[in-house]
C-alpha cells in the first residue's frame, strides 16, 4: 500500500504540519513506514500460529496430535517469556537513543529469526533437538516483537495533531491485522493448492521464507526518516531520561497498572479472536482448514477497516468511553456469540467472525493512542513497552495455549469464551481507574 493511499485511508488533513510542526509530506512517510514495519514485523509472527497444526507434526510426531498442538502452542507461549524483558529493553533504547533506532533494529532481527524458522530442520532430521532450537528461534522472535507495537505507536503518536491522534495511531492496529490478514490468505491459499504431504514437507516453510526481503524494505523506509519532534526536543533541551526504568517504576506505577490492566482485554482477545480462532474452528467445529482460514480471512478485511473508524470515534467521545464500552460489550456478548458457531453455517460463521473482530476494534482501536498518552516523552517507549508486553506475555501469549488445555480439561467448547469474559473484566477495572486523555496535548 503506497502513501498517499495511507494517507486517504486515514484522513490525513492539511494542517497536520501545524499541529505537529512538520510538512503534511513528513506525517504521510511517518504513517506508511508505520504500516508496513509493523505488517512485515507481524506477517512474520503470526504465521506460527496459522500454521500451528502443521508445525506441530514436523516438531512434535511422535505424541498424539492434542498434546503435539499443546506442545505448539507451549512453545508459542513461552516465547511471550521474554517480552516484558525486551519491552524494557527496546523501550529504553527507545527512549535513551530514539524511537527510529529501536524500530529499525527490531525488523531487522524480527526477519532474520523467521527466516531462521523456514530452515530449521525437523524432528525427523534431528530429533529432540528440533523443537528446542524451534523455541530458541520464537524467543528472539518475541525479543523483537517487544518493541515493535509501542515504538511504531509511540512514533505516530508523537508526530500527530492533538485532535487526530486516535485516527493516526489506529494505523498501528490496522497494519497488524493486515500481517495477520495477510498470512491468514496465505493459509487458506496453501491448504487449498497443496496436499497434506506437501503442507507438512515443505507448504508450511514458505511464509517464513518471505520474511528477509519483507524485513529489508521496511528497514529501508524507516531508515529514510527522521526521529520524531518530542524526542529531538528532548534531546536539544538535555532530557532525556538515563534510567528510563527507573524513573518508571518510582513514578509512574499507577500508570503502568492501569496499562496492564486494559491492555488484558486485547491480549486474549486479539490472540482468540484473530490468531487461535482457525484452529479452534477447525479442531473443535470440524471446519476445512482452507475454509477456516477464508472465513478469519474475511472477518480481518472487516476488522481492518473498522479500526480506523473507532481510532476516530476514540477522538471524538474519549479514550475512557471506548475501552469501558469495550469490556461491557465483551463480557455481555462473548459467550452468546461463541455458542452460535457449535453447527454453524459457513456464512453464519463469517459474521459471528465479524462480530467478534467488531467488537475487539471497540478496544484495539483505542488502546494504543491511550497507551501513548498515559505515560510523558521520556519514559512513553519504556511504560507502553513493558506494561503491554507484560500484559501479552501473560495472557495474550498463553491464550491459544490455555484455550485448548481449558476445552480439553472441561470438555466444553465455551470454555475459551468465558476466558476472554474474564479478561473483559480485568480490564473494565482498570479502566474505571483512569483517567480521560483525549483531546489534550501529550504529557512533557
Amino acid at each position: 500500500m503506497s502513501n498517499p493511499m495511507l494517507a486517504s485511508a486515514a484522513g490525513l488533513p492539511q494542517d497536520a504540519a501545524k499541529d505537529a510542526e512538520v510538512s503534511p509530506d513528513v506525517v504521510k512517510k511517518v504513517l506508511g513506514a508505520s504500516f508496513v514495519g509493523n505488517f512485515v514485523e507481524w506477517f512474520d509472527y503470526a504465521s506460527y500460529g496459522y500454521f500451528a497444526t502443521v508445525i506441530a507434526h514436523a516438531f512434535f510426531p511422535e505424541i498424539a496430535p492434542t498434546s503435539a498442538l499443546l506442545a505448539t502452542f507451549a512453545v508459542f507461549a513461552i516465547s511471550f517469556i521474554i517480552r516484558p524483558v525486551g519491552g524494557i529493553i527496546w523501550g529504553a533504547i527507545g527512549d535513551r537513543v530514539g524511537r527510529r533506532t529501536a524500530l529499525s533494529w527490531s525488523i531487522l532481527i524480527m526477519s532474520g529469526a523467521t527466516t531462521v524458522i523456514a530452515l530449521l530442520p525437523s524432528y525427523h532430521q534431528i530429533g529432540m533437538l528440533a523443537p528446542v532450537l524451534l523455541l530458541v528461534v520464537r524467543m528472539v522472535q518475541g525479543f523483537s516483537a517487544a518493541g515493535e507495537y509501542a515504538g511504531a505507536t509511540s512514533f505516530i503518536a508523537e508526530y500527530s495533531p492533538t485532535h487526530r491522534r486516535g485516527l493516526y495511531t489506529s494505523i498501528v492496529p490496522a497494519s497488524t491485522a493486515a500481517g495477520l490478514l495477510a498470512g491468514s490468505l496465505m493459509s487458506a491459499g496453501l491448504f487449498s493448492l497443496l496436499t497434506e504431504a506437501q503442507m507438512q514437507s515443505f507448504g508450511w516453510r514458505i511464509p517464513f521464507l518471505l520474511a528477509l526481503p519483507l524485513g529489508f524494505i521496511g528497514l529501508y523506509i524507516r531508515l529514510r526518516l527522521e526521529d520524531t519532534p518530542k524526542f529531538r526536543e528532548l534531546e536539544k533541551t538535555h532530557h532525556v531520561e538515563a534510567t528510563p526504568v527507573r524513573e518508571l517504576f518510582r513514578n509512574h506505577r499507577r500508570q503502568v497498572a492501569i496499562a496492564f490492566g486494559v491492555t488484558c482485554l486485547n491480549a486474549v482477545g486479539f490472540y482468540l479472536i484473530l490468531s487461535y480462532m482457525p484452529t479452534y474452528l477447525s479442531t473443535e467445529m470440524g471446519m476445512g482448514k482452507a475454509q477456516a482460514f477464508l472465513a478469519t480471512s474475511i472477518s480481518l478485511a472487516s476488522y481492518i477497516f473498522l479500526i480506523f473508524l473507532m481510532g476516530m470515534l476514540s477522538d471524538r467521545l474519549g479514550r475512557k468511553t471506548a475501552l469501558i464500552t469495550a469490556s461491557v460489550l465483551f463480557i455481555g456478548l462473548t459467550v452468546p456469540l461463541f455458542s452460535m458457531l457449535d453447527g454453524a453455517s459457513f456464512a453464519t460463521i463469517v459474521l459471528i467472525q465479524i462480530a467478534f473482530g467488531a467488537l475487539l476494534t471497540v478496544n484495539d482501536g483505542t488502546l494504543p493512542c491511550f497507551l501513548s498518552e498515559i505515560f510523558p516523552t521520556r519514559v512513553r517507549y519504556s511504560g507502553f513497552a513493558f506494561s503491554f508486553n507484560a500484559a501479552n506475555a501473560l495472557f495474550g501469549g498463553t491464550a491459544p495455549f490455555v484455550a485448548t488445555w481449558l476445552i480439553s480439561a472441561t470438555g466444553s467448547k465455551l470454555a475459551p469464551a468465558w476466558y476472554l469474559v474474564g479478561a473483559a473484566g480485568l480490564a473494565l477495572i482498570a479502566m474505571l481507574m483512569a483517567r480521560e486523555t483525549a483531546g489534550k496535548p501529550l504529557e512533557d
